[in-house]
């Protein structure tokens, strides 16, 4: 589907890859790896309630703060999986998650593949 926004960053053009995914569309799967480096599938959470959140990185003030964010707000909700995504090795999100106290969330990466971006 073509976008129908022009996509830039500081005022440069942007071309995004993929499909773009508009509310009421069905996810594309995609798999990704969970810390302890075994894969993760978006269909593996089928029927359950899912929340996204996607970082290019937990190492940024912005992503860092999303995270911890959502980590303490999804706790209130016991039927709500918050998977968070980010290109990120696996040994850093880890690192990342002990430090920071990331208990809430099913932290993966999207380094190795990068369906998630593709997808």
């Amino acid at each position: 589907m073509e976008r129908k926004n022009a996509i830039t960053f500081e005022g440069n053009p942007l071309t995004l890859i993929g499909n773009e995914v508009n509310i009421g569309d069905i996810a594309p799967n995609f798999t990704v790896t969970k810390m302890d480096l075994t894969p993760l599938s978006l269909t593996d959470l089928k029927g359950k309630n899912i929340v996204i959140s996607a970082v290019p990185s937990v190492d940024t003030p912005v992503c860092e703060l999303q995270t911890i964010k959502f980590n303490h707000q999804i706790s209130a909700f016991s039927d709500v999986v918050l998977l968070t995504i980010s290109m990120d090795l696996p040994f850093a999100l880890s690192r990342f998650c002990g430090a920071k106290g990331i208990d809430n969330a099913v932290t993966v990466s999207d380094y190795k593949d990068r369906e998630f971006a593709k997808n």
